[in-house]
């Protein structure tokens, strides 16, 4: 099953911060679906979640030696 990344924006007051979640979704419309209901079911406190986007992710937050190697 693919792997997808989804970002969101957080707020709370006048602070704003970013943060990604991984989804597993058989397509892309599939993990957008999912997020925006994930960012649905988060907006039930003082935080408000807003979804920005989803990507595939094939090697999700992991920095090894294969992305330094893209780096240099």
């Amino acid at each position: 099953m693919p792997v997808f990344m989804a970002e969101f924006k957080l707020r709370f007051g006048d602070r704003k911060w970013y943060v990604r979640r991984i989804i597993e979704a058989s397509s892309l419309q599939e993990a957008e679906e999912k997020a925006r209901r994930y960012a649905e079911l988060m907006n039930r406190g003082e935080v408000k979640w807003e979804f920005s986007y989803v990507i595939e992710a094939r090697r999700p937050l992991i920095i090894g030696d294969e992305e330094l190697k893209k780096l240099s």
